[in-house]
């Protein structure tokens, strides 16, 4: 996510934010909560956003988006949500099945068209939830008249989705995570970690739907990309052999951006200045936005 969304401040304004009320859904910690709002912070800087070129800023420092998520889920319709995916892929894995979850999508909608997004960089297992944003954003317009401008989605096809320790979607939720800042023997168990097959280690590997190929492929040069490929394919390396090359590429990948955050932990005032000026900025333009709907409504 972060990779896109930092190019995009290349191209126009960005409205990036740390997702704690969405995290509440699954997060039942409240320091575990808050250390991971400030990780994201950290990391997200680190990895080059510049709070100059857009609004950086903690979800639940503007308020007004539960405000519009609550209008929101009055033209809501059931149906809508029941077909949503991400809902029946996590109670599937054993997450609580609570409201909050069920109508994630809708607070999502209103992250989006609080703040009059044009474009939506997402991962491929979210694009329904920005169909659902326009969809709400539909409803809301032939009920009450024009309100909202219809967002779009943007998906970058080679980071379409990333996949965990597991083979599954790379997520917190799913505990199987490669946290790119993690210690370099943490980082290093992590990757040592990864699920494979039992395939002997003089056989031919499979290429498709290998996690270590698919992540490798993201932090090493098309060259040594093709030359893990070619020798999965030729036989004669067992994985860890596979997987210690992995390690050592994200380590290397990495190694600017852990520099940078080591830096700005030195500095932690500055994380906190950068997200308190940042939501006083959305602040500004989420006002606006919700007044014009609260007036369509009937709430003004």
């Amino acid at each position: 996510m972060m990779k896109p969304a930092i190019e995009l401040q290349q191209r126009g304004e960005t409205f990036y934010f740390v997702a704690d009320y969405h995290a509440l859904t699954t997060l039942k910690d409240p320091v575990v909560l808050r250390q991971n709002v400030r990780d994201v912070a950290f990391d997200f800087l680190a990895a080059g956003f510049d709070p100059k070129k857009g609004y950086f800023f903690r979800q639940s420092d503007v308020p007004a988006v539960t405000e519009l998520s609550w209008i929101l889920t009055t033209v809501a319709p059931m149906g809508l949500l029941e077909r949503c995916h991400s809902y029946k892929d996590k109670v599937a894995k054993g997450i609580h099945p609570s409201v909050g979850l069920f109508s994630y999508p809708i607070l999502m909608a209103a992250d989006i068209l609080l703040y009059e997004t044009d474009l939506v960089p997402v991962g491929k297992d979210q694009k329904q939830h920005v169909e659902v944003a326009r969809d709400l954003a539909v409803k809301m317009n032939e009920t009450y008249g024009p309100i909202f401008k219809l967002p779009e989605v943007s998906i970058q096809e080679e980071t379409a989705t990333m996949p965990g320790l597991d083979g599954a979607k790379m997520s917190k939720s799913y505990n199987n995570t490669i946290e790119i800042f993690l210690e370099e023997k943490a980082l290093q168990k992590k990757v040592m970690s990864i699920k494979t097959d039992s395939t002997p280690v003089e056989a031919s590997k499979p290429i498709e739907n290998s996690v270590i190929l698919e992540l490798y492929r993201h932090v090493a040069s098309p060259a040594d990309y093709e030359a893990m490929k070619t020798s999965f394919q030729a036989g004669g390396n067992g994985y860890g052999v596979y997987k210690k090359q992995l390690f050592e590429a994200i380590w290397e990948y990495f190694a600017p951006m852990r520099a940078r955050r080591e830096e700005l932990l030195r500095d932690p005032g500055y994380v906190d200045t950068v997200l308190k000026e940042g939501a006083e900025k959305a602040s500004a333009i989420a006002h606006r936005v919700l007044e014009r709907v609260r007036k369509s409504v009937g709430l003004r």
